[in-house]
C-alpha cells in the first residue's frame, strides 16, 4: 500500500508539474496529460527534454535581442515605413483601418514600401531564380534552410556555393540539425574547404541534452548582397522537384523580394547567425543603399519561441476576422489553435467564401488523421474543403479578399505557429495576389472537393484515429 501510494503522489506530482507549467496552451496540455496517463514515468521523462519552453533561454533571447534592437534604430534610419492605412497604395486597403493596425503592431516587422516581388510557382522555377541570383553576387550569400540534402539539386547548390566563395564572396549557410540530419560530411566537408561558413542549428545530441531538440528552425531564407532575398515553403531537396515516388508531383510557393523588405531577411538571417556562430556581423554591405524601383507594399515577419508574441499566428487571425469577401487558404499540414479555427468557421458563417485546400496524399499519417478531426465542423460551417490530387500540396498561402496575402514558411498547424522559428511575407500589391489567385483557382482544378455527407459516414474506426491524433495534435 505504500509503494501504491507513493506511485500514485508521484503521478500526480508530473500531472501538476504539466498543469502548471503549460496552462497557457490547454491543446499542449491535454496532449501530455495523455502521454503521462499511457506513460506515467517515461512521458514524464519526454516532457522533461522535448516541452521546455525556449523563451525561457535568456542566453538566446539576450543574443538576438541586442541585434534585434540595434539592426532596428540602423534599418528605420534607412527607410520610410508605411504609418498610416492611406500608405498601403490602396484605396480598399485604406479603408481597412483595423487590419492595418493590426500588422502594425507586430514588433520588428514594419510595412515597407519601396519593394519588387516575383511569385515562384514550385521548385523548378524557384531554384533557377536562386541560382541565377547567386550567380551575380558579389559581396556575400546567406542561406538559411530547414533541409539541404546531398543530392542532384543539392549538389547544385553546393557547386554555386563554391564557386562564389572561391570568387571571394562571403558564403553564410545554416541548416537546420533535425530537418537535415542526413546532410553528408562530405558536403559539408566540401563548402569549408572553398572557405564556406556552415553551422548547424540546435544540432540533435545538443538540443537534446539541452533540451530544446523540440524547437526548429523551419525559415527558408536567402540574402544576396543585401539586395535580393528568397522566402517561401521550398527546400533544397530532389523531392522538391517532383523525385518522389511516393508523393510525386511537389506543388509549393516561393517569393523573390528586391528593396527594403531584403533588409528585414537580413535581419532575421543575421539573428540566426549570431545564435548559431556566435558572430554579431555588422557593415554598410550588409544593408547597403539602393533606389526605389518598385512601390509593392511587403511586411516580414519572422516568428519563433524566442519572442514574447506568436507574431504568425496573430497576423493570420487578424487577416481573416477582417476579411469581407473570401477566405483561400492552402496548406499542407492543417492543425489549428482554437482561436484560429473560430475564426476560420466564424468567416464561413457569415457568409465568405472559405476554401481550404489540404494534400490528398500525405508524407504523414498521424498529421493527415489530426487534420481530418477538423474538417466536419469546418463544413458544417460552411467552409468547403479540397484534396490536391496532382501530387503533394506543400504551398503555404493565406489570400483574404483580393487585398493581402501571406506567403512563407509556417504552416497553418500548432507546431509553426507556437513552436518552430518560422519566416513569412505579407504581401499588397496586385499583381503578387493576382498571380495567387490564378495559381490557387488552378489548384482547385486539381483538387477534389470532399463531400460533406460522404464524409461523415466514414468509419467508426477512423473517426477513432481521428480523435487520437488530434489530442496529440499540439506536438506533432
Amino acid at each position: 500500500m505504500v509503494w501504491l501510494a507513493a506511485a500514485l503522489l508521484l503521478f500526480i506530482i508530473q500531472m501538476a508539474t504539466v498543469l502548471i507549467l503549460e496552462f497557457r496552451h490547454p491543446a499542449k496540455t491535454m496532449a501530455w496529460l495523455l502521454i503521462l496517463y499511457i506513460l506515467p514515468i517515461v512521458g514524464f521523462v519526454m516532457y522533461y527534454f522535448f516541452a521546455r519552453d525556449y523563451s525561457t533561454r535568456k542566453k538566446v533571447r539576450r543574443a538576438g535581442g541586442r541585434l534585434s534592437l540595434r539592426l532596428r534604430r540602423e534599418l528605420l534610419r534607412k527607410l520610410k515605413p508605411a504609418e498610416n492605412p492611406e500608405d498601403l497604395g490602396r484605396e480598399a486597403l485604406g479603408e481597412r483601418k483595423r487590419l492595418f493596425r493590426q500588422l502594425a503592431s507586430i514588433p520588428d516587422a514594419p510595412i515597407t514600401c519601396c519593394n519588387q516581388t516575383e511569385i515562384l510557382t514550385n521548385a523548378g522555377a524557384a531554384y533557377e531564380a536562386i541560382l541565377e541570383a547567386m550567380a551575380q553576387a558579389r559581396d556575400h550569400i546567406h542561406l538559411e534552410y530547414y533541409t539541404i540534402r546531398h543530392d542532384g539539386i543539392g549538389g547544385r547548390f553546393r557547386d554555386m556555393l563554391v564557386r562564389k566563395a572561391e570568387e571571394g564572396v562571403k558564403v553564410r549557410v545554416i541548416y537546420d540539425g533535425v530537418g537535415s540530419y542526413q546532410l553528408s560530411r562530405e558536403y559539408l566537408a566540401s563548402l569549408n574547404r572553398a572557405g564556406v561558413e556552415a553551422f548547424s542549428f540546435l544540432p540533435p545530441i545538443i538540443a537534446f541534452f539541452d533540451k530544446r531538440i523540440n524547437y526548429r528552425n523551419h525559415r527558408k531564407n536567402v540574402v544576396i548582397d543585401g539586395r535580393i532575398g528568397f522566402l517561401g515553403g521550398i527546400n533544397i531537396g530532389d523531392e522538391y522537384l517532383g523525385q518522389d515516388p511516393k508523393l510525386g508531383f511537389w506543388r509549393d510557393t516561393h517569393v523573390k523580394v528586391e528593396g527594403d523588405a531584403v533588409f528585414f531577411l537580413q535581419k532575421t538571417f543575421l539573428a540566426d547567425w549570431a545564435i548559431v556562430s556566435g558572430q554579431r556581423l555588422s557593415g554598410r554591405a550588409l544593408f547597403p543603399s539602393h533606389q526605389c524601383t518598385g512601390d509593392s507594399r511587403v511586411q516580414i515577419i519572422a516568428s519563433g519561441p524566442d519572442l514574447n508574441r506568436d507574431t504568425i499566428l496573430g497576423m493570420y487571425f487578424g487577416a481573416i476576422t477582417t476579411a469581407q469577401h473570401r477566405v483561400y487558404i492552402a496548406t499542407p499540414y492543417f492543425i489549428p489553435d482554437p482561436g484560429l479555427l473560430l475564426a476560420i468557421k466564424s468567416a464561413a458563417a457569415s457568409g465568405l467564401d472559405v476554401r481550404i485546400i489540404l494534400p490528398g496524399v500525405s508524407d504523414s499519417r498521424l498529421v493527415k488523421w489530426a487534420s481530418m478531426s477538423y474538417l466536419e465542423e469546418l463544413m458544417d460551417a460552411g467552409v468547403r474543403i479540397y484534396q490536391y490530387r496532382r501530387g503533394f500540396m506543400h504551398a503555404k498561402v493565406l489570400l483574404v479578399d483580393d487585398l493581402v496575402a501571406s506567403v512563407g514558411t509556417a504552416n497553418m498547424d500548432m507546431r509553426s505557429l507556437f513552436d518552430n522559428f518560422e519566416l513569412n511575407a505579407v504581401l499588397f500589391d496586385e499583381k503578387s495576389l493576382k498571380r495567387l489567385a490564378d495559381d490557387f483557382h488552378q489548384d482547385l482544378k486539381d483538387s477534389e472537393e470532399i463531400d460533406p455527407e460522404s464524409f461523415k459516414s466514414r468509419s467508426r474506426w477512423q473517426k477513432g484515429r481521428e480523435v487520437i491524433a488530434r489530442m496529440l495534435s499540439p506536438l506533432l
